[in-house]
């Protein structure tokens, strides 16, 4: 029994350090996602004219932030339709950050919005904290009210712990629904559909299923032909076929997890922010960067002035591009072209050379700089189908793989070293001496040494 202890104890020291470190890089990355930005001035809101002939749809921001892609897509394909008044709202005024920090600012408060036909709910960091409360007691008021829902990804989670989801068939992120199962038992959790329909509420699955359950509110509420061509203004190629859905799973892949654990250099990415930039194409460049739990991107800009997006929301960027500290990186999404790089920084990466779904190239890109693992992962929780993507490059992390067999070797090297020192300290003569509670013997004057 004590042998078994005594190996027990060794296994635990060597693993203890690559496990520390696992767990400190692991928590840092997920709370880099919604990292808030640094003080600076809120401009005033500048919102898309009202027309009150057109209903109007609203984007939900928390205090806290959203999930970048949730609250961008569905803003992007509702706005190109042009038969909604579209706006963004959050319980207060001031930059929220969208995953990978990028800093919106919202259109409206809760309290200044006019009423909403059309409330759209992204997955928010905080939907199980009081900080989110703002949020929830909004959405009933709009639900008694009339409003029509749309969850995006655990959005429908958010919806859940507002009450708004019991009794209802519902679904949400693969990755989660069946945390959510337990969580919220009165809510008929659905497995293996991209959206569910139930009347004046559509749930969506993970992160870009929000794509098809916008299409689908556009459906119903503007027309076939109006969905297709918003389908076609953002690039989904896929609007009116069935699009298969992940199974729930309970654990992320491999490459997730050892990217999270031991990635611990990750690079430092700049995005840069200019007028006119597409909002899936922004949304496409911090989620799969995010996602992939290899970088921390930041957002720039030319002067370090707000933006103007192409269907007018305002981003303040975190910094001035040619003031930015050192980035590995420097990546540039949607039509701009000719980008002077910071001096001595990285030349520029267009994202978007080439046509088709901006999370397409984005996540081609990402195969090419990184890995094929990582990439396929990347596709795979943000529920972008796989097929027309160029997955070309390394097949493995490797380096961050490295990190913990280095880890591990090097302490159990340590460890062979003590304990054969003790050993030999053990079985000195003096030692063996003074167990015995002798004194060591020395030769007498003129015996042989």
């Amino acid at each position: 029994m004590r042998a078994v202890l005594k190996w027990f104890a060794f296994a635990v020291a060597v693993l203890a350090v690559p496990a520390v470190g696992a767990a400190v890089s692991a928590v840092s990355a997920f709370d880099a996602l919604y990292a808030p930005g640094p003080p600076r001035p809120v401009p005033a809101a500048a919102p898309p004219a009202h027309d009150p002939a057109k209903p109007t749809a609203v984007v939900v921001v928390g205090d806290h932030g959203a999930v970048v892609s949730d609250a961008l897509a569905p803003y992007e394909i509702l706005a190109a339709t042009g038969r909604f008044n579209v706006y963004t709202a959050a319980p207060h005024r001031g930059p929220k950050p969208l995953t990978g920090g990028l800093d919106l600012v919202p259109d409206f408060t809760f309290d200044d919005l006019p009423a909403p036909d059309l409330v759209v709910v992204p997955a928010l960091p905080d939907v199980d904290e009081a900080g989110s409360e703002p949020v929830k007691a909004w959405l009933r008021a709009q639900a008694a009210r009339g409003a029509k829902l749309l969850s995006v990804c655990n959005g429908g989670a958010v919806l859940a712990s507002a009450g708004l989801l019991d009794g209802r068939p519902a679904t949400a992120h693969w990755l989660k629904v069946d945390t959510w199962a337990d969580q919220y038992p009165a809510v008929h959790w659905v497995r293996g559909q991209r959206f569910v329909d139930d009347g004046t509420v559509v749930t969506t699955a993970g992160i870009l299923s929000g794509i098809d359950g916008t299409l689908h509110w556009v459906e119903r509420l503007a027309g076939r032909a109006v969905a297709a061509d918003a389908a076609a203004a953002i690039g989904w190629r896929r609007y009116g076929t069935t699009v298969p859905v992940t199974p729930p799973a309970s654990m992320p892949d491999a490459a997730a997890i050892v990217n999270a654990a031991f990635r611990w250099n990750p690079d430092r990415i700049g995005v840069l922010l200019a007028d006119g930039v597409g909002e899936v194409e922004l949304a496409s460049v911090f989620d799969t960067q995010g996602q992939s739990l290899t970088s921390r991107t930041l957002a720039v800009s030319a002067g370090g002035g707000p933006v103007r997006s192409r269907h007018g929301l305002t981003f303040l960027p975190r910094a001035d591009l040619t003031t930015a500290p050192d980035l590995d990186r420097l990546l540039v999404p949607g039509a701009t072209r000719g980008v002077t790089p910071p001096p001595g920084g990285p030349a520029p990466e267009y994202v978007h050379d080439r046509p088709g779904f901006a999370y397409d190239t984005a996540v081609s890109g990402l195969a090419r700089s990184t890995d094929v693992a990582t990439a396929r992962w990347t596709a795979k929780v943000l529920e972008l189908p796989s097929d027309g993507i160029a997955f070309e490059g390394r097949a493995w992390p490797w380096l961050p793989t490295a990190v913990p067999v280095v880890l591990i070797l090097l302490g159990t090297a340590m460890l062979v070293v003590i304990v054969r020192l003790r050993a030999a300290r053990r079985f000195s003569p003096g030692a063996a001496a003074a167990a015995d509670g002798s004194c060591p013997k020395w030769p007498e004057a003129g015996a042989p040494g």
